[in-house]
């Protein structure tokens, strides 16, 4: 078929318009069931990130201030924010998230209104999230084996980040931005949940084996 004055354009035409939004040019939405996911869990790590914030803030006017989530020896935000771990990067912790968690509360709420994204885009959501998640690995590490204290508001930031990073990664690997093959594609299509679940379950495998007699005593 070619142009005509009805405005109709060849096959090959269409074609060549195609290619000009091809994966490197053309943007990718999300549902909003993933929005509203990016939302949640951007709201449930800032307000851990601003509630560790605000008893930070105290603890430096008070040192003998007790923050209200140090509940018993192992429940202990006060260890955790006094450690030299809660300040790896020169500046308390929970300001990182401040910032991180607002950013990912805008994109989810720019995606509720109909917001398209580039490749680069998703792909860096899903570093950023990667980052996050090793991050938070370090820091259950730390808590566990080295602090010996756990903290309530850093556990909630930590359930928080890894879920955001199993569904960005889920997103993008059923969209096509991540390559994947077709048997992975459907795994995420239907049992994305299941990743999530099975790593923050490892982690309480974790907290509860190293304090068992504690928790059992």
């Amino acid at each position: 078929m070619t142009i005509t004055s009805a405005g109709y354009v060849s096959a090959e035409q269409r074609g060549r318009r195609r290619a000009v939004k091809g994966p490197g040019r053309s943007t990718v939405g999300a549902s909003g069931a993933f929005a509203w996911m990016l939302v949640a869990t951007g709201a449930a790590g800032l307000v851990a990130a601003w509630v560790i914030t605000i008893d930070k803030f105290k603890l430096l006017e008070d040192p003998g201030f007790t923050p209200g989530c140090s509940l018993n020896p192992v429940v202990s935000c006060g260890n955790i924010m006094k450690s030299e771990q809660a300040a790896v990067f020169g500046f308390p912790n929970p300001m990182l998230g401040l910032v991180a968690y607002g950013i990912v509360i805008a994109i989810g709420v720019a995606l509720l209104a109909g917001a398209r994204y580039r490749r680069w885009f998703w792909l860096g959501l899903n570093a950023g999230s990667g980052f996050g998640v090793i991050f938070c690995t370090w820091l259950q590490y730390q808590s566990l084996y080295a602090i010996n204290a756990l903290c309530l508001w850093c556990s909630l930031a930590w359930v928080a980040t890894i879920t955001m990073l199993w569904y960005v990664t889920s997103h993008n690997v059923r969209n096509g931005i991540l390559p994947a093959p077709a048997a992975l594609r459907g795994f995420f299509g239907e049992f994305t949940w299941v990743l999530p679940v099975l790593h923050i379950g490892i982690i309480g495998v974790l907290v509860l084996t190293r304090w068992w007699d504690f928790w059992t005593g």
